[in-house]
């Protein structure tokens, strides 16, 4: 984990009647890598919002193609600003390389292949600004259909669960409560605290996420925003979900291998309940249970393929 809290300034705000201080600037940092189709979008909807004062996109080793399209949108709109040299240095370390070079108050996190909704800005920085410094919110993450997706608000993620919701096990209904995920829930009619939210669109003060050092770089990509609500929580902060907030996530449009993103999300999570197990007991069991773990995760594309409908 980095200590990037000296890279970061203060910012001076006042309040002002909407409720987003004059001086809050909202700092939007998408990381990308092999994003595919949705990436023109996605710059145009983040660069249409009134509300994003700056525009950080960490370019993690595009093909000639996407950096063009990088370099025509950075040419057109001053706002954004492109960081690049650093190869692809993973998701957590790129985030935290984009927030250390940011200068708002708010920092965004919003993953390339979402698009970021009319407002969606706005709303998220305000609950932020509306709480404590240590106050991380999460959006509502849609499909193209405006279905509700999977992960953006989630329970308490253990070993168990994570195997059973993995493994589509949860499906049954003497092992339902073991589902993590709550997006056949009701939504809920306004900001809430759920214990995780989802790393695709998500806001906190820069502040509160320098104290942190940002994510923990030892998740190359997935679970370390999981971990990252998980430090908040322990640092006596609040995780909330703001069901008005907005982004359509289009998923599936990464060049990159499906299973070799599972894999890293398997073995993500092993990481994560070792880091977190209290005691000697937890701690075997988080070892024992890994190789379970990592092999649900990568049979999850595997079954994608073979059946078109994911578990």
């Amino acid at each position: 984990m980095n200590d990037i809290g000296a890279s970061f300034v203060a910012v001076e705000t006042a309040p002002t009647p909407h409720g987003i201080a004059e001086g809050a600037r909202i700092s939007v940092i998408m990381v990308v890598y092999m994003t595919g189709e949705a990436l023109e979008q996605s710059l145009a909807c983040v660069l249409d919002d009134r509300h994003v004062a700056e525009f950080i996109v960490v370019d993690n080793g595009s093909d000639a193609r996407e950096a063009a399209i990088l370099d025509a949108y950075a040419e057109r709109h001053p706002q954004m600003r492109l960081l690049r040299g650093q190869g692809n240095v993973g998701f957590a370390r790129g985030a935290n390389l984009g927030a250390a070079a940011a200068v708002g108050e708010v920092l965004i996190f919003l993953n390339p292949d979402a698009f970021l909704q009319p407002g969606g800005a706005g709303a998220l920085a305000k609950a932020v600004l509306d709480g404590g410094t240590m106050r991380l919110v999460g959006g509502r993450v849609l499909n193209a259909d405006r279905t509700e997706q999977r992960g953006a608000r989630r329970g308490e993620i253990t070993p168990m669960a994570a195997l059973l919701s993995l493994s589509g096990l949860t499906r049954r209904a003497s092992l339902r409560r073991y589902e993590v995920h709550w997006e056949n829930e009701a939504a809920p009619a306004a900001l809430c605290p759920v214990p995780t939210i989802s790393g695709a669109f998500f806001a906190m003060r820069r502040a509160g996420y320098a104290r942190l050092g940002g994510f923990d770089e030892g998740y190359f990509l997935h679970v370390e925003d999981i971990d990252l609500c998980w430090r908040v929580r322990e640092a006596g902060g609040e995780v909330m979900f703001h069901p008005k907030a907005e982004v359509i996530h289009l998923g599936h449009t990464s060049r990159a291998s499906p299973l070799r993103v599972e894999l890293y999300k398997g073995m993500g999570l092993a990481r994560y309940f070792r880091k977190r197990a209290d005691g000697l007991g937890e701690a075997l069991a988080a070892w024992l249970l890994w190789p379970l773990v990592v092999g649900a995760a990568v049979a999850r594309p595997l079954l994608w393929r073979l059946t078109g409908r994911a578990i």
